[in-house]
């Protein structure tokens, strides 16, 4: 079974949503390294609609950052989405079909390297809820955004975890990765 897994830039006070914002100078070589491991486990990526709206519109002609930029315009995208059409225009990216979570399941069930779902909050969300999502890794900066969306809201049902691993890195980054806690 192929592992799914999610990684988002966290503020200290949640926000989730764009941190290009408030990322400012807290990226370092811990985290590039971090990167680097996900890019060279990953070989398929699920992206909701706006993440692939915007990153569709970025990362084709990227003119910074080209390692991921080489990694994410040739990897398999599979993008769940009510309200695109296809065929898409981004190399290597497929409309989801049918059920978000079905679909989830058949791929999780095929052969192939882990599976990262990426550019997405809403779907990160419904797939760890759903308990599709073997690993969550939030990359807390330290910094308060102020503004911003938050992973998580006063709807979501009670969902426990387990800390799978802790990280500080040299700018004082936290790196934790969780998994969902299985219920007796």
């Amino acid at each position: 079974m192929r592992k799914l897994t999610a990684g988002l830039f966290y503020s200290i006070d949640g926000v989730a949503e764009a941190p290009n914002l408030f990322q400012f100078d807290s990226f370092d070589d811990e985290l590039g390294q971090l990167l680097g491991r996900t890019m060279s486990e990953v070989d398929t990526v699920l992206m909701g609609r706006v993440g692939y709206q915007e990153w569709a519109g970025y990362w084709p002609n990227a003119s910074q950052d080209l390692d991921f930029a080489g990694f994410i315009n040739t990897v398999p995208k599979f993008i769940a989405s009510d309200t695109l059409t296809g065929p898409l225009e981004w190399s290597n990216s497929q409309l989801i079909e049918g059920d978000l979570e079905d679909f989830v399941r058949a791929l999780k069930a095929r052969p192939g390297g882990t599976i990262a779902a990426m550019g997405g909050m809403s779907l990160v969300r419904q797939l760890l809820l759903a308990g599709l999502m073997d690993e969550m890794t939030l990359i807390i900066h330290p910094v308060v955004s102020g503004k911003g969306r938050h992973l998580f809201g006063g709807d979501d049902p009670t969902t426990r975890l387990v800390l799978k691993s802790c990280q500080q890195t040299s700018k004082d980054n936290v790196v934790l990765t969780y998994a969902r806690r299985e219920e007796a």
